[in-house]
């Protein structure tokens, strides 16, 4: 069964030519003209991917991705947008969205983006189904984090994660007290077969602090290590 993507855009002709080129690389395509209609489809056709237009009428894409995340609607995002104000991007981000892409682009680079980000959400699946024999657990202080179960705890309170946060989160578990490398971290979790932007790991890492550190300037689980990128470690009784 093909894939699923749902393009919300206003523009008749990026619609058209995104519906294309997705097509064309196999997938099923489902359109949204605006916010609300997006929003509603997001929600009734449950597809697998949606290509997510920041400025929309009725409803932006920033407001989409908000709605969605409160809803527990979890479908992969790829947000796009004609601003270079790198607030509305890191903002998406910030709401949920698992990438963003700045117009005007390449047809071919979006498909490849979404076939990427559709490639590591098959792979976590084919981890989770591997895994649940195992009922693996990995435990850090008051982290704990049910690979198996796409689940995350912290002091027994289960974490609301957006699925690019959770597969961050497992990959800096599962190398505890290692230092990683942006790149490393972008290869690894977005999985990019060209060069991606560094700063969406920033933002998923700030993401990610505001929800398990209790003091996100003074971080105890995932270090900043200057120069080089993060580290996820055992916090010290001192701190």
């Amino acid at each position: 069964m093909n894939k699923k993507v749902l393009v919300v855009d206003d523009e008749q002709s990026i619609v058209t030519l995104l519906q294309y080129n997705l097509q064309q690389a196999g997938f099923d395509v489902i359109t949204a003209m605006d916010g609300e209609s997006g929003k509603n489809k997001a929600i009734e056709e449950k597809p697998d991917m949606m290509v997510l237009d920041l400025m929309l009428p009725k409803m932006d894409g920033i407001e989409v991705c908000k709605q969605l995340r409160q809803l527990k609607v979890m479908t992969p995002i790829l947000m796009l947008t004609a601003k270079d104000d790198e607030f509305d991007k890191v903002l998406g981000l910030e709401l949920g969205a698992d990438d963003y892409m700045t117009k005007p682009f390449s047809p071919r680079e979006v498909v490849a983006r979404v076939k990427a980000i559709l490639r590591r959400t098959q792979q976590m699946n084919e981890i989770e189904v591997k895994e649940q024999d195992n009922h693996e657990q990995i435990l850090i202080a008051d982290l704990k984090i049910l690979p198996d179960h796409y689940e995350a705890y912290f002091s027994d309170d289960r974490l609301e994660l957006t699925p690019k946060e959770f597969e961050l989160l497992v990959y800096l578990a599962k190398h505890k007290g290692r230092v990683l490398t942006r790149d490393q971290l972008l290869s690894a979790v977005w999985n990019y077969d060209f060069a991606g932007d560094t700063r969406i790991v920033d933002v998923h890492i700030s993401h990610l602090r505001e929800k398990i550190e209790r003091n996100t300037k003074k971080p105890i689980y995932i270090k900043t290590i200057r120069g080089l990128g993060y580290k996820l470690e055992e916090p010290k009784m001192d701190e």
